[in-house]
C-alpha cells in the first residue's frame, strides 16, 4: 500500500502528568503558595509534553483542548459564557478566580488560604457548582446551570490559543470541544419548566463563532462529543442533533467534524447517527463491538469511520492478533482513507505509563497497559492495516503471547473461592426481620436523640499523615513508631469529637490510604501501582487498584482499629467498611468473568469481615456503597441486571447480623428517583447522601417512594474550603424536614472528610452540631 500507516488517533489523553504535576501546580496556586502565571507555566508544559509523547508513540491525530485545569465540562460553560449571576461575572473574559470559584466554592471575607486565589471580589460565599459523575465513570464533571433567559456568548478562546499553542511547537492538532447537544442535556435548570434543548438557538451561534475562529488559524478537522448518542433519546433529541450538525455543515461547509460517541452503542441512534452531515463518526468498539457491521453497512462510502478498538477504560493489554483478523477485511473493503484507529474513549480514564511500575509483579506488569503502552498497540494496529503484519510481527507475538499467559495463570483463579461462590443460598442475603421491627430494636439500644448527629468516616489526612505514611512506606518509620502516630491522631479525632458533641463517632481512617485501596490491599486477587494515577476531578486522583484474579479475605482488615477506637469512648463508634460493588466499580476490573461474579466474590470476603467486627462488640457498621449508581448501565434496559445482582451483594455482605446491629451504608452524586426501588432494597438501616449542592432535591425521591429507613442528607459540601453558617444548614434541614419525618433524620456531612483540612473542619462540624441542637 501506499500508506505509511493508518491514522492513529488518541481523542485526548491524561491531564496530570506522569507525577500528578497538575495537581501540585493547583494546590500550590489554592494554597497561595504560587501565582496564577506559574500555574499557566505549570499547564503549559504539561500540554507541550502530551503532544510530544503522543508524536513520539506514533499518534499522528494529536488533540488538543483536551487538557483542562479542573474539568471540560466547566471549560465549556465558561466557553460559552453559561455562569451563573452569584460568581460575579458580567462579560467579556472570564477570570481563572471565578472559574475555580464555580469548580471550588468561594468562602467569602474571612476565606482561609486554602482558597486564596479561590474566589474574586464579585463570588464571595459563592458555593460551587454542583458536580456529578461523568457517565458512568469515575470522574467528576461540574453540572452546567441554566435559566429562562439563559443568554451565551463566546466568553474563552481557550480553544484556540491551546491550538495556536501546539502549532507553535510544530503540531498540527484536531481541537476537541464537548458537543453542544450534549453538554445542553448534561445540564440542570432551576426552572423546572426549563427544556434545555430549547436554548440551542443561543448556544449555537457561540460554537459557530469558535469554529470559525478555529478554521481560521488552520484547523482542518475538529473532535466534537457527542457521547449522548449511546444514550436512550427521545425524538425531540434527535431533531436537535439534526438540525445542530446541519447548522454546523452550513455555517463551516469546509471544516471537517469526527463527531464522537463512546460509552456505548450508537443503538436505535444509529440512523440519527449516520444522517449527521459530518466528515468522521467514531465507534466504540470495546463497549459496542456488534455495532461495526451495522455501521459499515449503512454509512455512506466518504465517511471517515475512527474505530474505537483500544479500551480507553481499563488496563489489561489487548490481543492485537485477535483484533486484526476482525479489521482487516472491513479496512479492505472501505480503503484506509476512509478509517481511523483510535481507543474506545479518551485516554483520560487510563494511568498514565505502565514502566513506572518498578515494583509490579512482572508477569502480572505484563498483562497491562497504561496510556503510553495503549498508543503503542493503536500505533501497531495501524501499521499492520497499512503495511501488512510482517511489519510488526515482533509486536503481534509479543501482544498474543501476554494474553495466552494471562488466560492460563495460576495467578487467576482459586478453587476454593469458586467452591464458596457455589454454596451461596438466597437466605444470605436477608437480614432476620423486617426494617420496622429492627429499628425499634435498635432505638432502644442506642438511646439517640433526635437528628443524631454523625461523619461518614474519614478525618483530614494532613501533610503530618502523608509524611507519616510515606516515611513508614520507605522503612524509615518503624511499624512500632507508625502504629504509635497513628493512634495518637486516631484518639485526638476521637476526643474532638466528643468534645463537640457529635453522637455516633468514626476513627478517622488515618491508617487508610485509600477507601477502595486499603481494602484492595488485604484482599487476594489484587494489585497496586506507584503511579497509576488517574483523575476523580479538579487535583483529585485516585490509584484505581487492580482486580487481576479471585478474590478471598485471608485475615481481618478493621477490627483491631475498631476494637482500640472503641475503648476510648463510651459512645457509638462506627465500624468502616468499603462495599463489594464501590470496590468493583472504583477498581480496573478483570475482563476474563462477568463482573457481578467477580463482585460476588468481594461480597463474601467483606461479609467475613462484617461478621468479625460485629463480633468484637461493633453495634454499627457502615459499608459504603458510594459507587452503586455510576456502575448502572447507560441504557435503561440493562439496568435492572445490574441492579439485581448489585443489590444482591451488598445484602450478601450485610445480611449476616443481628437485628440490633445498625447497617449503614453511604452514597456519592447519586440522582436515586430511577433507582429508589433498588436502594429500598438494599435494606440498610441508614443511609447517608450527598444533597447539600441539590439543596434536598435529592430526596424527593425518598418522600415520593415513602421509603421507610433512616435517611442522612448531607448538609455541608465537603468537596469546597466553604464553611458553612450554621443557618445555612439549618435552611437544609428545614427542606430535609419538608421531606421527611422527624424519626428517620441524621446529620452529617456529604461526605468523608478526607480531602478537607482541620481548619475548615472543625468549624463546620461545630455549625453543624449546633444546627442539630437547634433542630432539636
Amino acid at each position: 500500500m501506499s500508506v505509511s500507516s493508518l491514522p492513529v488517533a488518541t481523542l485526548g489523553t491524561p491531564r496530570i502528568g506522569p507525577r500528578r504535576e497538575l495537581k501540585i501546580a493547583l494546590e500550590s496556586y489554592w494554597s497561595g503558595k504560587s501565582s496564577e502565571s506559574a500555574l499557566l507555566e505549570a499547564a503549559a508544559g504539561l500540554r507541550a509534553a502530551n503532544w510530544a509523547r503522543q508524536k513520539s508513540l506514533g499518534v499522528t491525530v494529536i488533540p488538543s483542548n483536551d487538557f483542562t485545569l479542573y474539568d471540560h465540562v466547566l471549560d465549556t460553560s465558561v466557553m460559552v459564557g453559561a455562569i451563573p449571576d452569584i460568581y460575579g461575572w458580567k462579560s467579556g473574559t472570564v477570570p481563572l478566580a471565578t472559574y475555580f470559584a464555580m469548580a471550588r466554592g468561594a468562602q467569602g471575607e474571612d476565606h482561609d488560604s486554602s482558597c486564596a486565589h479561590g474566589g474574586d471580589g464579585h463570588a464571595h460565599g459563592a458555593p460551587a457548582q454542583e458536580m456529578t459523575k461523568w457517565f458512568d465513570t469515575n470522574y467528576h464533571y461540574m453540572v452546567p446551570e441554566f435559566s429562562k433567559g439563559q443568554r451565551f456568548e463566546l466568553s474563552s478562546l481557550k480553544a484556540v490559543d491551546e491550538y495556536r499553542e501546539a502549532r507553535a511547537l510544530g503540531y498540527q492538532t484536531r481541537p476537541v470541544l464537548l458537543g453542544p447537544v450534549t453538554y445542553l442535556k448534561l445540564g440542570k435548570s432551576k426552572d423546572a419548566d426549563l427544556d434545555a434543548l430549547s436554548l440551542l438557538s443561543g448556544l449555537l451561534p457561540v460554537y459557530i463563532e469558535l469554529l470559525k475562529r478555529l478554521a481560521a488559524e488552520g484547523a482542518e478537522w475538529v473532535q466534537l462529543d457527542e457521547p449522548c448518542l449511546v444514550l436512550d433519546l427521545d425524538d425531540a433529541t434527535r431533531k436537535a442533533l439534526r438540525a445542530t450538525y446541519q447548522q454546523l455543515a452550513e455555517a463551516l461547509p469546509n471544516l471537517k467534524i469526527m463527531l464522537t460517541t463512546y460509552f456505548g452503542g450508537l443503538g436505535d441512534n444509529l440512523d440519527t447517527a449516520l444522517s449527521l452531515p459530518v466528515a468522521g463518526l467514531h465507534l466504540d468498539l470495546v463497549r459496542a463491538p456488534e455495532q461495526l457491521d451495522a455501521v459499515t453497512a449503512k454509512a455512506r462510502r466518504d465517511l471517515v469511520l475512527s474505530l474505537g478498538v483500544i479500551d480507553g477504560r481499563n488496563i489489561w493489554r489487548a490481543n492485537l492478533p485477535a483484533l486484526l483478523d476482525r479489521l482487516e477485511p472491513m479496512v479492505a473493503e472501505r480503503g484506509v482513507d476512509r478509517v481511523q484507529i483510535a481507543p474506545s474513549c479518551s485516554l483520560l480514564h487510563v494511568p498514565i505509563d505502565v514502566s513506572l511500575e518498578t515494583d509490579l509483579d512482572a508477569e502480572l506488569k505484563s498483562w497491562l497497559a497504561f496510556s503510553v503502552q495503549k498508543m503503542g498497540e493503536l500505533a501497531t494496529l495501524g501499521e499492520a492495516l497499512a503495511k501488512g503484519c510482517t511489519s510488526v510481527a515482533d509486536a503481534l507475538k509479543a501482544s498474543a503471547d501476554a494474553a495466552a499467559a494471562r488466560k492460563a495463570s495460576p495467578k487467576v483463579h482459586d478453587a476454593a473461592v469458586a467452591a464458596r461462590i457455589g454454596a451461596v443460598t438466597p437466605g444470605m442475603a436477608r437480614r432476620k426481620s423486617a426494617f420496622a421491627g429492627r429499628a425499634k430494636l435498635q432505638r432502644d439500644r442506642f438511646g439517640l436523640p433526635s437528628f443524631p448527629t454523625t461523619t461518614i468516616g474519614s478525618f483530614p489526612q494532613t501533610a503530618e499523615v502523608r509524611k507519616a505514611r510515606s516515611a513508614h512506606a520507605k522503612g524509615a518509620l518503624s511499624d512500632g513508631d507508625y502504629e504509635k502516630f497513628l493512634q495518637e491522631e486516631t484518639a485526638r479525632t476521637i476526643r474532638w469529637q466528643e468534645d463537640i458533641g457529635l453522637d455516633v463517632l468514626v476513627h478517622g481512617e488515618f491508617e487508610r490510604n485509600d477507601m477502595v485501596q486499603y481494602f484492595g490491599e488485604q484482599l487476594s486477587g489484587f494489585a497496586f501501582t506507584r503511579h497509576g494515577w488517574v483523575q476523580s476531578y479538579g487535583s483529585r486522583c485516585v490509584r484505581p487498584p487492580i482486580l487481576f484474579g479471585d478474590v478471598s479475605r485471608p485475615k481481618p482488615m478493621t477490627v483491631g482499629w475498631w476494637k482500640y477506637a472503641q475503648s476510648l469512648t463510651s459512645k457509638p463508634m462506627k465500624g468502616m467498611l468499603t462495599g463489594p460493588v464501590t470496590i468493583l466499580n472504583w477498581s480496573f476490573v478483570r475482563d476474563d468473568v462477568p463482573r457481578s461474579l467477580a463482585c460476588r466474590q468481594i461480597a463474601l470476603a467483606i461479609r467475613d469481615e462484617v461478621a468479625d467486627l460485629e463480633t468484637a462488640g461493633a453495634s454499627m457498621i457502615q459499608i459504603d456503597e458510594a459507587a452503586l449508581r455510576e456502575g448502572l448501565p447507560l441504557r435503561r434496559s440493562e439496568w435492572k441486571a445490574y441492579l439485581d445482582w448489585a443489590v444482591e451483594c451488598f445484602r450478601l455482605c450485610a445480611s449476616g447480623v443481628a437485628d440490633t446491629t445498625q447497617i449503614h451504608t453511604h452514597m456519592c452524586y447519586s440522582e436515586f428517583n430511577d433507582i429508589i426501588d433498588a436502594i429500598a432494597a438494599m435494606d440498610a438501616d441508614v443511609i447517608s447522601i450527598e444533597t447539600s449542592r441539590s439543596k434536598m432535591e435529592l430526596l424527593d425521591a425518598f418522600r415520593n417512594y415513602k421509603y421507610p429507613n433512616e435517611i442522612g442528607p448531607g448538609v455541608y459540601d465537603i468537596h469546597s474550603p466553604r464553611v458553612p453558617a450554621v443557618d445555612e444548614m439549618t435552611s437544609l434541614l428545614k427542606l430535609a424536614r419538608q421531606r421527611l419525618s422527624d424519626t428517620q433524620l441524621w446529620i452529617n456531612p456529604d461526605c468523608g472528610l478526607k480531602t478537607r483540612k482541620w481548619e475548615e473542619v472543625k468549624p463546620a462540624l461545630i455549625n453543624m452540631v449546633e444546627a442539630a441542637r437547634q433542630m432539636r
